[in-house]
């Protein structure tokens, strides 16, 4: 029996390739009982072959593959998916047509057939699909579909789960709500989930740790709030938000820019650099309230900006400007409705604690 913190399961140094480059390049990952984490990355980064790897459906050039501390897949061995104990779910949601609900549901189910009829009966129950036993996939929709397939990769109780975008062919509407249905039927079994997506919201909304690839090396791994809080670089930041990027050039540890100057430690004279503000980071004014220069100031200097073009987007709207200062181009949101006029002046202060500054490249 493993130890009580010993991963359900451990990538150590994995690299595949398909041929010219590297898909997967020395990637290691650890995965607890309990525990979401979220490959976050965009489309052709590795986060799919990652899964693959870890189910046994692809063998990986180097590294190994472990389970609960046992070693799966390495250079000389390589264990078969239905003998990892590893559940599976894509997008597709791959129900058997020609099966039906409770069918489905017990495909990989062991045990007498009492055992299996009150373990898909707790399941139904669960994903709220009580009467649903005798429908076929057909007769489903979408929500529904995903649901029984929830309930058929966590049915054999899986020490782990892997989960392929598996919330992509769901409309808006209904993602939200099967979303936390799924959250919390996976908290409550115990599973260890290592879901693939290209979407933040969804990686924010689900994972207790995201792991943010590119390349097909995991960049920078942490909880949500401090992933999105302390990005490590000008890319990271964006893939999670809109972002403004204000650049400048170091003098004596400083940068100028519409706002002020900016302290800009570490960074040698001449060094371009970057200053990165989300949108609703950035604070309009109608007047400069009388503030002058003050680059110590939490809001450094008020910059003129002219609006060029204002947006209501339902919950916020969307104001775009072109500074005075340089011709640069700003966005600003804020929350509900705010459509000033085409050439309309108003000033903008940055906060700076909201801010992030990074070396160009």
């Amino acid at each position: 029996m493993a130890a009580l913190n010993t991963p359900r399961l451990e990538l150590q140094a994995i690299s595949h390739s398909f041929g010219v480059g590297l898909a997967v390049d020395s990637l290691s990952l650890q995965l607890h009982a309990g525990e979401v984490i979220c490959l976050l990355g965009p489309s052709g980064c590795g986060k799919s072959t990652t899964l693959r790897i870890a189910a046994g459906v692809e063998q990986q050039n180097a590294g190994a593959v472990l389970v609960d501390g046992q070693v799966v897949s390495d250079a000389t061995q390589h264990m078969p998916p239905e003998r990892r104990s590893i559940g599976l779910m894509f997008q597709d949601f791959a129900l058997f047509p020609h099966l039906d609900v409770a069918h489905n549901i017990a495909f990989g189910l062991t045990g007498t057939k009492g055992e299996k009829l009150a373990r898909v009966g707790a399941l139904l129950e669960r994903v709220e699909l009580v009467g649903y036993d005798k429908k076929y996939p057909h007769e489903l929709s979408g929500g529904e579909q995903q649901r029984v397939a929830l309930a058929r990769a966590v049915a054999p109780r899986p020490r782990v789960l892997l989960m392929d975008e598996p919330f992509s062919g769901l409309d808006d509407r209904l993602r939200d709500g099967v979303r936390d249905a799924t959250l919390e039927l996976l908290k409550d079994e115990g599973s260890a989930v290592l879901l693939v997506t290209h979407e933040p919201q969804e990686a924010m909304r689900m994972a207790d740790q995201i792991a943010l690839m590119r390349d097909g090396r995991i960049m920078q791994q942490g909880a949500p709030y401090n992933i999105y809080n302390a990005p490590m670089d000008r890319d990271a930041a964006g893939f999670f938000s809109d972002i403004n990027v204000v650049s400048g050039v170091v003098k004596n540890a400083l940068t100028e820019t519409p706002f002020g100057q900016f302290l800009v430690p570490g960074c040698a004279d001449g060094a371009e650099v970057e200053i990165i503000i989300r949108p609703q980071h950035l604070r309009m004014d109608f007047d400069r309230q009388g503030r002058g220069p003050n680059p110590t100031a939490k809001e450094g200097t008020p910059a003129k900006g002219i609006v060029s073009r204002a947006r209501y987007l339902g919950d916020h709207s969307l104001v775009e400007f072109e500074m005075d200062y340089d011709g640069s181009r700003l966005q600003v949101t804020v929350p509900g409705v705010f459509l000033p006029e085409s050439g309309r002046v108003l000033w903008l202060s940055m906060r700076r604690d909201r801010c992030f500054v990074f070396p160009k490249v």
